[in-house]
């Protein structure tokens, strides 16, 4: 029985190994694999047998089943007997040679078993291998592959055989006709070859230590000569390759005789391999190992051979290297390896072969031969070191190699010289300086464009290469510490060096350190006439110059100092203990900064001081005046480097102080001026600089240098040679000048002052005057004084003139009146009295002014004209100098008082500028300067007397009302604001009582503009007559609201002035007072979206409580007339018609967020705060989707495509806006920020997130606004007959989750709240029906002391949902589970035993449904049934839960992760009610939330246990798995098996009975077709867990 079982198994799954998916072709294996684990000759016997009856098998598939084979036998060699294996043994054999031709795969796994087979039965496998490997007769080839194959994995086994073998396999070499047959036999040669040198190579191991190489030696020869003198010849290219392998190991078996007698004819056959094939890693192994085999047997051979080895060899390292192909690199090791042993063997001939080919301009060639050498230097080192001289000598034309691949292999050949003793050598010395050239190579200058048949180079460059090249041989190769010191010091100072100098530095402190280290006190520079080293006085100039940009060149400035530190002992002795705690103090500096963050003013400051230092401690006049010729001789290699150069100047300065000889100090500064480039900006700066720094101890001798180069002839040959080239001699002759100018500043800047104001007048300015052309100090009279009477002469002569025909042109005019006024206005005040004829001069200069004005006047003697006079003297009125306003008032009273004398009337006429003027003179009243507010008066008065003469009145009338403006005179000369501005309103009272109605609008946009004066009082007068006037007159101004708001919308736009934007609040509140329901229209009809200047404006309506509450009450009204959208389709053939907001509600909308954005709302918001909140909630829930007005969209899309920034308006948004605008004006900012933080905001103006978005704005007014939730109810209550659904959605979403609150209960509303939402269970609205069972349910969350109280009313409606329609997929049944869920652990036991069972049957059919939320929701309320029974159920409810536990645990495996969730939380209160602890324990260990799960570890315990102590399920749990064999979900369906194989697994033998055998292996037949890979792998697993039965 059990046999039959497991190969009843095995042939199940055998049957299913023609599976056409790879995993599950695997798992079949590993589930023979499993089998064979237990039984192995049971499996193998299957497999055997298997293979042995279905002869039509695919190869594929018996491929397979031969791995499982050979997996078995090699994990279970020990256990086989040798029937089995002999068995075994034919069939791989039989297997492997079925078919004559090459089928790889199948022949190579028959193949794999025999070997393995053979690691304990090699008799057995040989006795069957030689019955088929027979003397005249050709094998089959995978025979010969088989004996290869196991010579290398048995040495030991095997090579006991092999002289048979060979002798029998020599014969059939002749005969074989196939190449293919002939690649296997090499094959099967070399791997014998290889064996048999291992074999001898471990005789101490080997079981026969008396085998010999000589037992071989006849029949590898017989071999060699077919392979070598036959096979190599052969067209079939694999097949040479394969003799080439083999005639490698061979080579070592051959005798010595006749290897040297073969080598002749076989190192040119290999050879000529290389031009056969394009791979030649094999041909190049191979003929290293020939080469050796020579060489061990002391070949003379190979010096006949050895030019053509090494052309074929030369040419072989001379193929481009392709990066990404392993085999060429491969090939490259080997061909290096044959060098080597040349080199060991022929060391001459191989470098008079390759020293030669250096001089080629080949770039291949050369790099090739460049590695060869660097690699014989290496390996071949002693053989070579005779020829060090001669290497050295060949290197001269690589080194002008400029090609980066050249230049990178010669780096590497210096390197490797180095570390051989070549340096040291004559010669020696240019390969350090091309390294050290190399170094100093500029990184934009490394990168080489590839050619079209050059590979691009290494990813290190030449350069990189070179600097670790440099670092490496001086700190790591002690020999060379001789031959780098102190040669690389001569490289400090050459300006082609430059990049190369923190290597060079790095290197030069490593070998200085370690020359102190061996002798303390010694000078470390010995220059013994060596006149190529740089002077201590260079190598101090050159590291100070480059320090000053620190960060450049691999942070060239630290290295400069560090070096410049240890070599103090050679700069001058004295510097030693001074340097020794400056320098680290600038090094940390360097290290605090970086390039970005390095102030270079301060390290500039910082290294000058450190220069003073060092000259103060040197204190040698001969040795500063050293350092200074040699700065001065350096200035010229820092013409490419402004900012070093600028810094050397600097420098040059600073030692010149300290230098104690005139002469020196003369001359030198003569110098650089004559040699300064003075085109260069930073050049200039610098020579001033160091000028400046000089003169601090040399004042006299500077400025007398300065003054002789002034005098000297060279600005005027300057200026002669520059005229040559007009254009560009002024400029260059102006650049000395400025900076001789420069010069003298700095100087000026720096000399001691107590020096220096001696000589200012006669040394510095006189000399800096002659830099400077004369007509630079020649300057126009300054317009603003009055010297003379030539303006008054001027303006008489045109007033005479105007009056003549014909007229002056318009333009004319203007520019006449505007340069009369402007010379004029602007002179300074009037003189103080004393200087009689000053005061008559500017007397009669204004008296020709006025009268020129008049003249022009009188042309044109009407409202236009006079208009025009004003407008050019209005900017002086309005000018921030107080006389010119005086001057400009004083006119503009003259003008108006000569108009009104000349005023003639033949019509009745209206002046229609009359609020214009008086809007700009009546603010001047309160102008700073009593004067000017005389005179504004006087300006008003008469303009108030010619409206009069235009109404008629005769020119003798005098007005009381008018007339009381000159009495006011007296309060507009007291300084006190409250006096000064009271008088302006007494002043804006009497225009209001005499400007004419139509004057009004014009007077009020005239003082708008005023608020804008510069002078503040002007201003705030401006402020009070706009007020006064709009509460005088403002009644009669009813039609011109829309009017006065568009103005002031406009203003507003014109300005950001504060004070600007509270009068023009104020002025819409004093309208608004006036007629609030007209303003309210006037706003709302502003275009949409409302700008900056617009909410202003409707924020000043909320000033005042009272108009504040109007105020919204209209707007609130406004957004309930009209229906929230209408509906329109945008194209004819669109499905669906958009919904598009009406604009009346959306600009009321838009207004109410303005004023209740207003601090001043907060009591009128609070007073309707229920019906704001309530309509703002539902506005927005009615405007969700809504489009903008049509028009909107298209200003939109208009501004979009111009480019330009628009303010959006989105309906939703804006109720949004305003209802937040409305809950932190009444007090609740907390609802706000909550909602913010919450993203409550954003979801509420979605359709996806807007019951969400409600539901935390529901919970947030609950928790920081509870005291208003009254009457927002009582307003929210009245909504459940609303027309729109979605306002029903949304009131019953708000009060759904105040019930989530304990607040409601607080308030006493909890009884109102349930009764209406559970009047709403009857909508028609699915969506609200969902949302009032989700308002039941949270009285669990808010109020659960009161759940027993109302438990059946709220079971009732609970279970009332879970019947809700015949949809299998309600979401008012979902929302039912949900709630049930929340509910169960609270409402009363007795209630809910009563419908415990039927709710358990209703969700029952959930657990499989095809919607995640309804399995996730069911199987959850599962889990809170078990839980309320608290491990006490009826048996009726038992079978409830044992019915459940499959499909539970099956639903572990589900794709969604909230199913999986609720099936931990389902199963985990199911234990407690399954009476059996242990599987309760596993199910609370296993199944923690946010714990991992090994689904089938768990599925194997939670199985042990229900076998253990529920054995009489094991039926019902097996059909209700074999149910899930067919579900919809493959993960399901794949853990379904699993769950039966598990339950198989660990039944008692006795409850065997209960398993329909043959239906469970039906269905695992069955299941092994399932569609899903996945599915038949697990199968198959289980499949093979089935093993028990066996």
């Amino acid at each position: 029985m059990s046999e039959t079982y497991v190969k009843r198994l095995s042939t199940i799954l055998l049957d299913a190994i023609t599976d056409k998916d790879p995993r599950v072709q695997e798992q079949v294996c590993g589930a023979l694999c499993t089998l064979g684990e237990s039984q192995p000759a049971e499996v193998l016997s299957a497999c055997e047998e298997h293979l042995r009856l279905h002869e039509k098998l695919a190869h594929p598939y018996r491929t397979m089943v031969l791995r499982a084979m050979e997996t078995v036998v090699s994990n279970h060699i020990g256990e086989l007997d040798k029937d089995m294996a002999r068995a075994i043994i034919l069939l791989a054999s039989n297997e492997m040679t079925k078919v004559k031709e090459l089928v790889s795969d199948w022949q190579q796994a028959a193949s794999s078993v025999l070997v393995a087979v053979g690691r304990r039965f090699i008799s057995s496998v040989m006795e069957e291998l030689l019955s088929k490997f027979q003397p005249g007769l050709l094998p089959h080839p995978c025979t010969v592959h088989t004996l290869a194959s196991l010579s290398i994995s048995n040495v030991f086994g095997m090579v006991p055989f092999l002289t048979s073998i060979l002798s029998t396999m020599l014969p059939m070499l002749g005969a074989a006709k196939h190449d293919s047959m002939k690649v296997v036999f090499c094959c099967a040669l070399q791997r014998f070859s290889e064996s048999t040198l291992e074999y001898l190579a471990n005789l101490d191991q080997a079981p026969d230590p008396t085998v010999r190489k000589d037992a071989f030696a006849s029949d590898i020869f017989g071999a060699y000569d077919i392979l070598f003198h036959q096979w190599l010849q052969s067209r079939e290219a694999k097949l040479r390759l394969a003799v080439v392998e083999a005639l490698g190991p061979m080579s070592h078996l051959l005798p010595s005789e006749k290897l040297e007698e073969q080598l002749p004819k076989l190192l040119p056959g290999v050879l000529t391999l290389y031009k056969k094939h394009a791979e030649t890693v094999h041909v190049s192994k191979s003929l290293g190992q020939i080469l050796e085999a020579a060489v061990s047997v002391g070949s003379r051979t190979l010096d006949i051979q050895l030019d053509s080895l090494l052309a074929a060899l030369h040419a072989q390292i001379c193929v481009p290297i392709e990066s990404s192909s392993p085999l060429v690199t491969s090939n490259r090791k080997e061909v290096l390896r044959c060098f080597t042993v040349l080199a060991c063997c022929s060391p001459d001939r191989l470098l008079a072969f390759l020293l030669p080919k250096l001089d080629t301009s080949n770039e291949r060639t050369r790099v090739g031969t460049l590695q060869v050498l660097r690699h014989v230097i290496n390996a071949a080192a002693a053989q070579m070191a005779v020829k060090k001289p001669f290497i050295l000598s060949s290197m001269k034309l690589p080194l002008l190699d400029t090609n980066n691949k050249v230049k990178r292999a010669v780096v590497q050949v210096v390197s490797a010289m180095a570390h051989h003793g070549y340096l040291e050598q004559p010669g020696g010395k240019a390969m350090v300086e091309y390294v050290v050239q190399q170094c100093a190579l500029p990184p934009e200058a490394e990168p080489q464009k590839p050619g079209a048949d050059s590979e691009a180079l290494a990813a290190d460059s030449v350069r990189a290469i070179s600097v670790s090249t440099l670092y490496l041989v001086s700190t790591t190769v002690d020999r060379m510490g001789e031959v780098l010191w102190p040669y690389l010091l001569e490289f400090l100072v050459p300006v082609r060096f430059t990049g190369a100098l923190s290597p060079l530095c790095r290197s030069l402190v490593h070998l200085a350190q370690k020359r102190q280290e061996a002798g303390a006190h010694a000078p470390l520079i010995q220059y013994n006439g060596n006149v190529h080293l740089p002077s201590p006085y260079a190598i101090t100039t050159r590291l100070l110059a480059v320090s000053s940009n620190p960060y450049v060149g691999d942070g060239r400035g630290a290295a400069s100092l560090r070096l410049l530190s240890v070599l103090h002992q050679d700069i001058h002795p004295a510097l030693g203990q001074r340097w020794a705690t400056a320098i680290p103090l600038l090094l940390e500096h360097l290290e605090e900064y970086s390039e970005e963050t390095l102030s270079q003013k301060e390290w500039e400051e910082k290294l000058l001081m450190f220069l003073r230092d060092s000259l103060a401690v040197v204190s040698d006049n001969t040795w500063v005046c050293q350092l200074t010729l040699e700065m001065c001789k350096q200035l010229p290699n820092y013409n490419g480097t402004p900012l070093e150069k600028n810094f050397l100047y600097k420098c040059v300065g600073t030692t010149l102080g300290a230098a104690s000889s005139k002469e020196v100090v003369r001359k030198h500064l003569q110098e650089l001026l004559e040699t300064a480039r003075y085109q260069e900006e930073r050049e200039r700066e610098g020579l001033a600089c160091c000028f400046g720094i000089c003169a601090t101890s040399h004042l006299d001798d500077t400025l007398a240098q300065l003054e002789d180069f002034v005098k000297s002839d060279v600005l005027r040959k300057s200026a002669g040679i520059f005229n040559i080239f007009k254009d560009r001699s002024e400029s260059e002759a102006d650049k000395v000048r400025s900076a001789l100018i420069l010069c003298y500043g700095h100087v000026a800047a720096r000399a001691p002052c107590e020096l220096l104001l001696a000589r200012v007048e006669a040394d510095v300015f006189r000399n800096m005057s002659q830099c400077f052309s004369t007509k630079e100090f020649i300057k126009a009279e300054p317009p603003d004084s009055l010297r003379t009477p030539i303006r008054k002469k001027a303006m008489l002569a045109c007033t005479y003139l105007v009056t003549l025909e014909p007229a002056l042109e318009e333009q004319v005019q203007a520019d006449l009146i505007h340069s009369c006024l402007h010379s004029v206005m602007a002179m300074l005040p009037e003189p103080e009295e004393g200087d009689s004829h000053q005061e008559s001069l500017y007397l009669d200069t204004m008296q020709a002014l006025k009268d020129l004005l008049t003249s022009l006047l009188q042309r044109n003697m009407t409202p236009q004209g006079l208009q025009v006079m004003v407008e050019h003297l209005s900017p002086w009125i309005k000018s921030p100098r107080g006389h010119e306003r005086v001057r400009a008032l004083g006119l503009s009273a003259c003008l108006l008082q000569f108009f009104l004398e000349h005023l003639q009337i033949s019509a009745l006429v209206p002046f229609h500028n009359l609020g214009l003027l008086v809007g700009l003179f009546s603010p001047r009243c309160a102008d700073l300067w009593p004067a000017t507010r005389r005179e504004a008066v006087s300006c008003v008065h008469s303009l108030l007397y010619l409206q009069l003469g235009y109404e008629g009145f005769s020119r003798d009338y005098r007005d009381d009302v008018a007339e009381q403006l000159l009495s006011l005179k007296d309060g507009l000369a007291h300084p006190d604001p409250t006096i000064l501005f009271h008088t302006c309103h007494s002043i804006a009272q009497i225009i209001a009582k005499r400007l004419p109605p139509d004057q009004l609008i014009s007077l009020l946009l005239t003082l708008f503009e005023g608020l804008g004066d510069p002078d503040k009082n002007c201003s705030r007068a401006a402020t009070v007559m706009i007020n006064c006037l709009l509460k005088e007159r403002g009644s009669m101004l009813q039609e011109k609201v829309p009017e006065i708001v568009s103005v002031l919308r406009s203003k507003l736009q014109e300005t950001r002035e504060e004070h600007v934007l509270q009068a023009a609040q104020h002025s819409v509140f004093v309208l608004a007072t006036h007629h609030c329901a007209t303003v309210v229209s006037s706003l709302l009809g502003s275009p949409l979206p409302f700008d900056s200047h617009t909410c202003t404006l409707w924020r000043a309506l909320a000033l005042e409580p009272g108009l504040a509450a109007q105020v919204l009450g209209l707007l609130l009204e406004k957004i309930s007339r009209d229906v929230p959208f209408k509906e329109s389709r945008a194209f004819l053939l669109s499905s669906t018609p958009d919904r598009v907001a009406t604009l009346l509600p959306l600009a009321a909308t838009c207004a109410l967020h303005e004023v209740a954005s207003a601090p001043a709302s907060g009591p009128a918001v609070l007073e309707l705060y229920p019906q704001l909140f309530a309509a703002l909630l539902l506005r927005v829930s009615c405007t969700m989707g809504v489009q903008p007005p049509r028009h909107l969209q298209a200003k939109e899309r208009r501004s979009a495509s111009s480019g330009l920034a628009s303010r959006s308006l989105e309906p939703c948004s804006s109720a949004v806006d305003a209802l937040q605008a409305v809950l932190v004006r009444g007090g609740n900012e907390d609802v706000v920020q909550h909602m913010e933080l919450d993203g409550g905001w954003q979801l509420l103006k979605t359709s996806a997130g807007h019951e969400e978005g409600v539901t935390r704005l529901a919970s947030a007014m609950a928790k920081f606004a509870g005291p208003r939730l009254p009457l927002v109810m009582k307003v929210l209550f009245a909504t459940q007959s609303s027309v729109y659904e979605v306002q029903r959605v949304t009131s019953t979403a708000f009060l759904a989750e105040l019930l989530s609150s304990n607040v409601v209960n607080d308030l006493m509303l909890l009884e109102s709240l349930l009764d209406n939402l559970t009047a709403r269970q009857k909508d028609t609205s699915a969506r609200v029906r969902r949302l009032v069972l989700r308002g039941l349910a949270n009285v669990a969350s808010g109020s659960p002391e009161k759940v027993q109280t109302h438990s059946p009313q709220l079971l009732t409606a609970m279970i009332s949902g879970l019947d809700d329609g015949d949809d299998p997929h309600s979401l008012v049944a979902l929302e039912a589970m949900v709630g049930l869920a929340r509910l169960l652990d609270l409402v009363d036991t007795w209630d809910l035993r009563a419908v415990l069972l039927h709710i358990a049957v209703r969700i029952r059919p959930f657990f499989d449904s095809e919607r995640m939320e309804f399995r996730s929701a069911s199987i959850r309320l599962f889990g809170h049934l078990n839980k309320a029974c608290r491990g006490d159920c009826e048996d009726v409810f038992l079978e409830q839960v044992v019915g459940g536990l499959a499909p539970l645990l099956l639903h572990l495996q589900d794709p969604q992760a909230p199913v999986v969730a609720a099936c931990r939380f389902a199963l985990r209160m199911c234990g407690p009610n399954l009476e059996c602890e242990e599987l309760a324990a596993v199910f609370q260990k296993h199944l923690q939330e946010g714990h991992g799960l090994h689904f089938g570890e768990f599925l194997n315990t939670t199985c042990k246990h229900l076998m253990r102590h529920f054995p009489d399920l094991l039926g019902r749990l097996l059909s209700t798995s074999l149910f899930y064999f067919k579900s919809s979900w493959e993960d399901v369906r794949a853990a379904a098996p699993m769950l039966t194989g598990f339950l198989v697994l660990h039944v008692e033998a006795e409850q065997l009975p209960q398993v329909d055998l043959e239906q469970l292996l039906a269905a695992l037949q069955l299941l092994l077709k399932d569609p899903a890979p996945e599915v038949r792998a697990k199968a198959a697993e289980t499949l093979g867990r089935l093993v028990k039965f066996a």
